[in-house]
Formats: C-alpha cells, sequence, structure tokens
C-alpha cells in the first residue's frame, strides 16, 4: 500500500489501468460508438464535469482520427441534479457546464470515468434534458465497478471491475493530476 501524491487521506492499494491500457480503452470505446451508430454523423459528445469531459475530449480527438469528423463535445456539471445534495458534510464543487449546440435530434454519448451507484448518470440525465431532447442518450464509462442502485447500464465500457462497496476508484488524467492511470484505494 502507498499514500497517493496529492490526494489527501487516499491509500493506493494497486493500479486497474496505466496510460497505455487507458489509451487502448478509449480506442475501442471510439470504434464501438462509431460501429454502433454506423459513423459519427448526428453523434455528440457530453463529459461529465471533472473528468468525464476530459475523457470526451479524448474520444473526440480518437474519433477524428479514425473517421475524420469532428464530434461536438460539451461538459455538464450535475451538481445541482444530485439526489443528496445537501446531504453531504463538505460544499458542492461546482464546475462549468459548457454545452454550444443543440442536442435536439442528436445522439448523445453522457461519458464519465467511473460508473458505481448509477446516481451521478440518472442526475446527468435530468440536467441533459435541460438542453433539448436527444434522438437517443448513450452511456460510455471508462471503468464500471458495480454495485448499481438505480437500473443503470453503461453501453461502452474500458474495464470492468469487481469492487467491494467500501474501497474507492480513482481515474487520473494528465489533463487534471499529471498522469494517466486508474487506481484502487482506500480513505485512510
Amino acid at each position: 500500500m502507498q499514500r497517493s501524491p496529492g490526494v489527501t487521506g487516499f491509500v493506493e492499494r494497486g493500479r486497474l489501468l496505466d496510460a497505455g491500457e487507458m489509451r487502448r480503452a478509449l480506442t475501442r470505446i471510439a470504434h464501438e460508438i462509431l460501429e454502433r451508430n454506423k459513423g459519427a454523423a448526428g453523434v455528440v459528445l457530453a463529459g461529465i464535469a471533472a473528468r468525464g469531459d476530459d475523457l470526451a475530449r479524448r474520444l473526440a480527438q480518437e474519433i477524428d482520427r479514425i473517421e475524420g469528423v469532428d464530434v461536438p463535445v460539451g461538459a455538464l456539471d450535475i451538481t445541482f441534479y444530485r439526489d443528496d445534495i445537501g446531504m453531504r458534510a463538505e460544499a458542492p464543487e461546482v464546475h462549468e457546464t459548457r454545452i454550444d449546440f443543440d442536442i435536439t435530434g442528436k445522439t448523445v454519448v453522457l461519458v464519465d470515468d467511473v460508473l458505481f451507484t448509477g446516481r451521478t448518470i440518472r442526475a446527468a440525465l435530468d440536467a441533459l434534458v435541460d438542453f433539448g431532447r436527444p434522438e437517443a442518450i448513450q452511456l460510455a464509462v471508462l471503468v464500471d465497478r458495480g454495485h448499481r442502485e438505480l437500473p443503470i447500464r453503461a453501453d461502452y465500457v474500458g474495464k470492468n471491475v469487481p469492487t467491494r462497496k467500501d474501497e474507492e476508484v480513482q481515474v487520473r488524467l494528465a489533463e487534471t493530476d499529471g498522469e494517466d492511470a486508474v487506481v484502487v484505494g482506500e480513505r485512510a
């Protein structure tokens, strides 16, 4: 076990994905999105802040590399759509929502880093419909760790990881954390 640098009170127990494995998982997800939707026409990406939006941008770059199509990417803050707002001891961290394109009639691929209980995704679905009525909403996650409390499943998964409910899975991205990795551990 080792303490993670910069993450107060988190004890890392293992690495689930390294930078290369993350890159390959995102490349596979991009290919699956293109295959399922028969190309990128009509597809937009909406990443859940704070790391889902970075992953969505990476997916858009990969789709552009594969297909030569510039897919619109937005960032979605779900803070005030959460069903536990006000129930937590700490103040919520609010991020910017940036969806400067119309989602009506589009296939929106919602992107998040870790799928756990499903409550974040429920909040994101509520937030998305404030921007229009998409033709379809699909879900892409880098890690699905199980323990669902709501009937939600991902359409695209980078890695399924069985975890204990008391464990924590952290996705670290070069953009925000200085490295690409997925780690599992617990709060000290």
